[in-house]
């Protein structure tokens, strides 16, 4: 395996452990007193206050370009606010499928539409291994008594935007610090001053005084560090290094590690359709990953 292989796979080892946690904390921030509107302007507005000074000091860039904008409204601002209304209605367990599960399918199809990314056998069996996972799951979930709910379509539409923001870094050849800034600086700018005016919200003076701050904390560190930070760095430089099909593939484990977590932290319940969604993605993400029919399809 070529270097630059192991150290993109090293990198992607580093990004899925924090969705792994990302999926738990932003589950937990659903069923906190605080709202989806408030864990954006935390992850956002934390990051930005990052990033800023190294930005302006140090690794300066034009920020006041196209393509910085596109990938900020589409990987910032619509997924987050496609991603956290999910995570407010829809159990981690779930979420853990729905998200990182169709992000190889989303992947696929979008590194195929925008870059001319051909599938091999390999992927496409991967991606129809996931697929029947997360169909599982929907289907599952849609004859029983859980139902089907608006947050599964929230969540869907997150991992979407995701895909689509993989397919432009790549694209348009944009750095891990410059996607990492872009998403930061720009999303906090477009998105913070309307939340303060306007958008509803839980988080207040008094709230500090109700013992709110340890959800504030963690969510401001999670998300506003590890999340947008520490996993945009690793994942962009993944994405460069592999290519995007192959770290949405990648991003196929997220689901068993944290779906299982979900039970045993959460105390979320385990069914056996879960279980086998859960195999069926993580098979497919390694089935995806390895070196079997490389043939290339077309």
């Amino acid at each position: 395996m070529p270097l630059s292989n192991l150290n993109g796979y090293w990198y992607a080892g580093g990004a899925v452990l924090i969705w792994c946690g990302f999926i738990l904390v932003s589950r937990m921030g659903g069923v906190s007193p605080l709202l989806a509107n408030d864990v954006i302007a935390i992850r956002y507005l934390t990051c930005a206050m990052l990033v800023l000074p190294v930005w302006w000091f140090k690794f300066r860039f034009d920020l006041l370009q196209w393509r910085f904008l596109g990938v900020s409204l589409v990987g910032g601002l619509a997924y987050a606010l496609c991603t956290f209304r999910g995570f407010s209605l829809v159990p981690a367990s779930h979420a853990a499928l729905l998200l990182p599960g169709l992000l190889p399918l989303f992947t696929t199809l979008t590194a195929y539409l925008l870059n001319g990314e051909r599938c091999s056998q390999a992927k496409g069996c991967g991606v129809g291994l996931i697929s029947l996972g997360v169909g599982g799951l929907l289907f599952s979930a849609g004859v029983s008594g859980e139902g089907l709910s608006v947050g599964h379509l929230w969540l869907m539409a997150g991992a979407l935007c995701w895909a689509v923001f993989t397919a432009l870094v790549k694209r348009w050849d944009i750095s891990p610090w410059q996607a990492t800034v872009s998403l930061a600086l720009i999303t906090c700018v477009l998105y913070v001053p309307v939340y303060c005016l306007s958008l509803p919200k839980a988080i207040s003076w008094q709230s500090w005084g109700d013992l709110w701050w340890p959800h504030i904390f963690l969510q401001s560190f999670y998300q506003g560090v590890l999340a947008t930070v520490i996993q945009m760095l690793l994942f962009v430089r993944a994405v460069q290094l592999l290519g995007p099909s192959k770290m949405g593939l990648m991003m196929g484990v997220v689901p068993i590690l944290s779906g299982f977590l979900a039970v045993v932290l959460l105390g979320e319940p385990l069914h056996l359709m879960l279980v086998i969604g859960l195999v069926l993605v993580s098979l497919g993400a390694w089935v995806g990953n390895s070196s079997w029919g490389e043939l290339r399809a077309g």
